[in-house]
């Protein structure tokens, strides 16, 4: 509202040099000069009083790096809008609204598309939007802020397909064709899951039938045990304890467990867990797999993953966001029959193993395969 008083006061400035020097040619611009300011001062108050600006995301999820599309909606009041732009955290800068929005002509509504990116995942908060009113002139301005609360939005790692070295990705395609049969002594239930074609009947749970869940069977504990498990490491200490170096490993851990979940389904643990989350190749679960990803959080005191003695005998892919060469000590004893560890590129100083595969920014190599730990206690 500055410059709606100064105009104001150099009218009434002209009308008292009027009245001083006898000068009756200054009062009719003087008293134009107070009309235009208190007019242009009065429209936009009342404009802004009537105005309304609310957000609209397209969905509440995003991938990091990816476009998402948002639409602010504007809708006038009675006094319509003289002008007005769209102030938005997702744009950086004002946006005008170059639709006709005045008292005599135009719509009532009108919509800003805006186009915003992330570069990181995580939840994001989005402060609502405002609304800036102004004449013509730009005599008098107010801003509107919506009454709409702030909006989160959960921007999920992005994925990429596992560049597997040659002959690295047979063992998996050989893999997926048998993951289907039935593993010899598989007797505890662990769940339940989809039908599968040429599942025994004694497996299906007719009870969820009854019920009018569709057909499901039962998974049993030795499915589980017989697939790769997808294991991440956040703990990072030291110069080397940066974003990007953990940002790698958990886009490495997702792309995993989505080539891996999609062939033969796998399993997914998390920092300071000790039971991992199962992801069929039906990838029923991959969305939470995918959110539980994008909130990990790393530094010197995340805790480590762990598995208990015994717990699993299938491969696992250990990514880890710090350097290491060897596996954590504390999954030798878990009876892993393999073991591949995906590091991220930079804190590979060099090599000691060949590399089995290449995935967002990250290297696997195979380090240790299907001895026990006394075995490892006599080589030592």
């Amino acid at each position: 509202m500055r410059r709606a008083g100064a105009v104001g006061a150099a009218g009434l400035a002209l009308i008292l040099v009027a009245l001083l020097f006898d000068a009756a040619p200054l009062f009719v611009p003087g008293v134009a000069l107070i009309t235009l300011a208190v007019s242009a001062q009065t429209w936009v108050l009342l404009a802004a009083r009537g105005a309304h600006i609310e957000r609209r995301l397209e969905s509440e999820r995003a991938i990091e790096g990816e476009p998402i599309e948002t639409t602010i909606e504007v809708r006038r009041g009675s006094w319509g809008l003289p002008g007005a732009a769209v102030v938005d955290s997702l744009a950086g800068k004002p946006v005008p609204i170059h639709a006709q929005m005045s008292l005599i002509s135009g719509g009532r509504t009108a919509s800003v598309r805006i186009v915003a990116c992330f570069p990181r995942r995580g939840i994001r908060r989005i402060d609502p939007p405002s609304l800036i009113i102004s004449d013509a002139l730009e005599l008098a301005r107010v801003e509107r802020v919506s009454t709409s609360p702030p909006q989160e939005l959960l921007v999920l790692p992005r994925t990429e397909r596992v560049q597997w070295a040659p002959g690295a990705g047979e063992k998996w395609r050989r893999a997926a064709g048998t993951a289907s049969v039935e593993p010899l002594g598989a007797t505890e239930v662990d769940g339940l899951r989809p039908y599968r074609p040429g599942t025994p009947a004694s497996r299906i749970h007719w009870a969820a039938l009854a019920r009018g869940a569709g057909l499901l069977e039962r998974r049993l504990r030795a499915d589980t045990d017989s697939r790769p498990l997808v294991v991440l490491d956040a703990r990072q200490s030291g110069p080397s304890a940066q974003t990007e170096h953990l940002d790698a490993a958990v886009r490495a851990a997702a792309s995993l467990v989505l080539e891996l979940g999609g062939r033969l389904g796998c399993g997914l643990l998390l920092p300071g867990e000790h039971r991992p989350l199962e992801v069929e190749p039906d990838l029923t679960a991959w969305p939470v797999a995918h959110a539980r990803l994008a909130l990990v959080e790393g530094g010197p005191t995340t805790r480590a993953p762990g598995l208990a003695p015994g717990a699993r005998s299938a491969q696992v892919l250990y990514v880890a966001a710090t350097p290491m060469s060897r596996l954590p000590v504390g999954l030798l004893g878990a009876g892993v029959r393999a073991a591949v560890l995906v590091v991220p590129k930079p804190l590979i100083s060099q090599p000691t193993h060949e590399a089995t595969f290449e995935v967002a920014g990250c290297i696997g190599f195979v380090v240790g395969v299907g001895r026990r730990p006394r075995e490892r206690e006599r080589v030592a």
